[in-house]
């Protein structure tokens, strides 16, 4: 009698202790989740802040045009050969091009991609935009600080980041619907 009373007492103490640690749980849980909640729920494929100009790049696009800086580009998107979302996003950043109305002349998508690595969706790009090749160390991803790929970043007229994304659909419209 007295080893089975000393055994609830022992599996009662056990549930207590485990019962304390599950609200200490809880409660970190929720003061990480406030402290996620309070960078914003915009991701940020870019670690250019708004308003933070890209660092300087050259490149030179598929279609021979020689690139110093923004150059007028209103969106720049950045794709990896290697990156299995990426032939996803296409349509959907095409799509977003024509729902704003950006012209052929104001994007730039650039690609990353090794000599062996074959890009099925580069005519799409070409035909939605000016497009550069470049080796994943290429100067234009370092420019504009990409963090993940796909990643999209909309520019203001000065040059200055307006927003990015890893989606083109959490971008801002450009033309009212």
């Amino acid at each position: 009698m007295l080893v089975l009373t000393a055994a609830v007492v022992a599996v009662g103490v056990l549930c207590l202790a485990d019962l304390l640690l599950t609200f200490g749980v809880i409660r970190r849980l929720r003061q990480h989740s406030a402290l996620l909640a309070s960078r914003g729920d915009a991701p940020v494929a870019t670690r250019l802040s708004i308003g933070e100009s890209p660092g300087p790049f050259t490149a030179v696009t598929t279609d021979g045009v020689d690139l110093t800086s923004h150059a007028g580009f209103r969106i720049a998107a950045f794709f990896s050969a290697t990156c299995s979302i990426c032939p996803g996003r296409v349509p959907t950043f095409i799509d977003y091009l024509q729902a704003n109305q950006v012209a052929h002349h104001e994007v730039l998508a650039v690609v990353l991609a090794g000599e062996s690595d074959s890009v099925p969706y580069l005519d799409q790009l070409t035909d939605a935009g000016r497009v550069c090749v470049q080796p994943a160390d290429g100067n234009l991803a370092t420019a504009f600080k990409v963090g993940g790929y796909p990643a999209f970043c909309l520019l203001n007229q000065d040059g200055t980041v307006r927003a990015s994304s890893f989606t083109p659909a959490d971008l801002p419209q450009l033309v009212a619907a």
